[in-house]
């Protein structure tokens, strides 16, 4: 198989070298054949590298914490649909080793239509008395009116200072609770997220390449960016929030993309209050399950990207000034949020289109093999490195570095249907047709 790989390199190279002999302008072939998108996207992950690296020597300089800190934290754990199988997550969080109370609070969404759900809920109450400093509350919506409605139903019914929300599908590390919460000694943190690992089902090809994907482009890049203090998002499968702050901005906000959406609104103040904090704790470890098949997968991507342009460049659009989300963050959100994860996959498809039909086949064909092999060189070290740095289970990650050869195909793949969800949100307002609120709970949203 090698020898084969070898033979097609040289075959491309070959093709590439007589097009830049007749061409006689090797400018006009760096135009044409590297991709520009090449100098936007290394400079992206040089930086989140930097920040990896920066981040791990300066959590080996620090003192240990001591401070005893054991406020009341409220879980809330989202469920709609899920039946039985929210058993695991609200077992994570009664066996978490954090010693003050965990209010565990199980919004059952929609429960008339879900009552298999909302029994099973019931059936669990019973489990906290098996530990010390657990509860459980049930809270039923009797309507379903999506997620927005079970955060805010819940931080009604919290009695803990902080609040930690994530979704009936996502299992916790041990250790997340009391990870997270000691950052809070600081009175100007108000959110705390950590790594989401695609570990919960590795079932197919799909979801075994999203559990790379989440390694090296979701765990590192969120450690890396928020080491200098421009995180993109807190996910909404996992984070945790110092409950009155989130009171004071209105609780979370109508409409889809909740996540994303409730961290571009703390952003909003950092201009004002600079000394505001939004921290990654990378030993805080969640578990969460993805699609398993491709059309799940492409029906969540299809949500997620154009939500992404739904957020940026509909709802908050008018936010993005240095005088409200500080320096920083406004030009990390020009240079990751949208040149990156907006702009960049329709330059990519205008690029794919151009090569497709306007050169020959054989340099096509050639120029796309160079492009696998410097993204496949690129994943490679990026694991590699995610590997020795980051891993907390490297016996186990390592078992997907056979799956690599696939990850750039996959992920070029992604590139190209974030540019249809694009498509989809500024020509048919995407964000309107989502499974995560009813229609008549998304229409409230002007935008």
């Amino acid at each position: 198989m090698l020898d084969n790989l070898i033979q097609i390199f040289e075959q491309s190279l070959t093709v590439l070298l007589v097009f830049i002999f007749n061409e006689g302008d090797l400018a006009l072939f760096l135009y044409k054949f590297v991709p520009f998108v090449l100098f936007l996207e290394l400079p992206v992950y040089a930086f989140i590298w930097i920040g990896v690296i920066r981040s791990l020597q300066r959590q080996d300089a620090e003192t240990p914490f001591t401070q005893p800190f054991l406020p009341r934290v409220s879980g809330v754990i989202l469920s709609y649909s899920e039946g039985y199988e929210i058993t695991p997550t609200v077992l994570s969080f009664l066996e978490q080793n954090y010693a003050g109370h965990i209010e565990i609070i199980i919004a059952v969404d929609g429960s008339i239509e879900n009552s298999e759900t909302y029994k099973a809920a019931i059936s669990m109450i019973t489990l906290a008395d098996r530990y010390q400093n657990r509860s459980i509350i049930v809270l039923p919506k009797l309507i379903r009116g999506g997620r927005v409605s079970s955060f805010n139903a819940a931080m009604e019914s919290a009695s803990g200072e902080f609040l930690m929300p994530i979704d009936a599908d996502t299992t916790l590390d041990n250790n997340v609770v009391q990870a997270c919460v000691r950052h809070f000694t600081d009175k100007n943190t108000v959110a705390v997220s950590g790594p989401l690992r695609a570990t919960a089902n590795h079932h197919s090809v799909i979801s075994r390449l999203q559990s790379i994907e989440y390694m090296i482009s979701i765990y590192a890049g969120k450690l890396g960016l928020a080491e200098f203090g421009v995180i993109n998002n807190i996910p909404g499968a996992f984070g945790i929030f110092r409950k009155s702050f989130v009171n004071s901005i209105g609780g979370w906000n109508t409409g889809t993309a909740e996540d994303l959406d409730m961290t571009v609104r703390i952003k909003q103040y950092l201009g004002r209050y600079p000394y505001l904090k939004i921290v990654f704790e990378p030993t805080a470890v969640a578990h969460t399950t993805v699609p398993d098949t491709l059309f799940l997968f492409l029906s969540q991507r299809l949500r997620w990207d154009g939500d992404l342009s739904y957020i940026y460049l509909r709802k908050h659009r008018l936010a993005f000034s240095p005088k409200i989300i500080g320096v920083k963050n406004f030009i990390a959100t020009l240079w990751y949020g949208v040149s990156f994860q907006i702009v960049m996959p329709c330059l990519i498809f205008v690029y794919l289109i151009y090569m497709a039909f306007v050169q020959t086949a054989s340099v096509f064909i050639a120029t796309m093999v160079l492009i696998y092999i410097f993204y496949l060189l690129l994943t490679v070290c990026q694991f590699v490195m995610f590997l020795m740095l980051l891993s907390e289970r490297p016996r186990e990650d390592i078992k997907l570095l056979w799956m690599l050869p696939v990850f750039p195909p996959f992920a070029f793949f992604i590139r190209i249907w974030s540019f249809v969800a694009n498509l989809n949100e500024w020509f048919n307002k995407g964000h309107l047709d989502s499974a995560m609120a009813p229609w008549w709970v998304l229409k409230k949203d002007k935008y």
